[in-house]
């Protein structure tokens, strides 16, 4: 799978923040982390200079570099990033580099930029292009929970994207008891593949908290032939699952007519086997209607369909869905 295909580990929405930044002039350090497409505005200026849509530091006139620290929103393993320098063409920086670091628990500012920290190399410092998305796989296989992301000598980026598989720790959620969302992304599911998602993301549908509105959901493009849509998730870790929700709010003119679930066991099959029509799918739940900008609780509607490392979720025809819950017993 492509790097870019996977979860923003750094995304506001999941929590990512940018901690500390050493200059942050012209353009704040919380925009690096937007979740939206950075955006130009033809002739507006603060009483700092143009208005970018970025993060942007002022013309350096000693040596060195400019710098920030970056605490990511799920920890995990990082496959690769984007520096998105968009709009930045006679401002962005030369070359980037990115280092990480993995503490417990919320280190303050000061623990974070004490010279007892061992950043660990994950990027050499590298030529960047302006007004571009500059991509750059990252080879290190351990958990991270912070990064240090520097700029030579200064300038501005527009975004950063920090892609990767999540980390959560099993252990503190194993000690809390009762069911775990085995389909969330925060304790590291993933939707590996789907139909279609023309109008919105399908790693929308297993995002933290309630959608934001329509943008924010899971939407397929208007279906004019046979057939469904639909989309396979890999579970955080193979459960029993035992309750469903599928939530439709927002979805008012365009929720699906109905949806349905398989279950499939295989937790070390590879992503692109499993849209083979020979693997056989075990119904969760069969086939049921939906409403229109609701949330949908399923549990005695669920058929035993044995221990599942992936659910196939099929809508009917087309349509969108903000948030799929699923709720099971983890088997280890």
């Amino acid at each position: 799978m492509d790097f870019t295909e996977l979860i923003d580990l750094a995304s506001e929405k999941l929590g990512g923040a940018v901690l500390f930044a050493n200059d942050d002039f012209f353009a704040p350090k919380e925009n690096l982390l937007k979740a939206s497409a950075p955006v130009w505005r033809e002739g507006e200026y603060t009483d700092r200079g143009k208005w970018m849509d970025g993060w942007e530091s002022r013309r350096r006139r000693t040596p060195g570099f400019d710098w920030c620290i970056i605490r990511l929103g799920l920890p995990g393993i990082i496959r690769g990033v984007t520096v998105d320098t968009s709009f930045f063409r006679g401002n962005y920086p030369e070359h980037c580099s990115l280092e990480g670091a993995t503490f417990d628990g919320l280190p303050t500012v000061e623990a974070l930029t004490d010279e007892s920290v061992q950043w660990i190399p994950l990027l050499p410092q590298m030529a960047l292009a302006g007004d571009s998305e500059n991509n750059f796989p990252i080879n290190y296989e351990q958990r991270l929970t912070h990064l240090r992301f520097k700029i030579y000598p200064d300038g501005g980026v527009a975004r950063l994207r920090v892609y990767g598989l999540v980390s959560p720790d099993w252990d503190r959620l194993k000690r809390s008891g009762g069911d775990v969302d085995l389909a969330a992304a925060e304790n590291g599911a993933l939707v590996v593949s789907c139909s279609d998602m023309f109008f919105g993301h399908r790693h929308n549908l297993i995002m933290p908290g309630r959608a934001a509105n329509m943008s924010d959901g899971w939407e397929t493009k208007r279906r004019r032939g046979p057939g469904h849509d639909w989309a396979i998730i890999k579970l955080a870790r193979p459960g029993q699952i035992r309750s469903v929700e599928v939530d439709t709010s927002h979805f008012k003119g365009n929720f699906p007519e109905s949806c349905s679930l398989e279950a499939y066991n295989a937790p070390d099959a590879p992503d692109e086997n499993l849209t083979d029509l020979a693997v056989q799918w075990i119904s969760l739940l069969p086939r049921t209607k939906l409403q229109a900008h609701a949330r949908h609780y399923f549990d005695s509607e669920l058929l035993d369909a044995g221990v599942a490392s992936h659910l196939r979720f099929n809508i009917f025809p087309d349509g969108g869905v903000s948030r799929l819950r699923v709720y099971g017993k983890l088997v280890d």
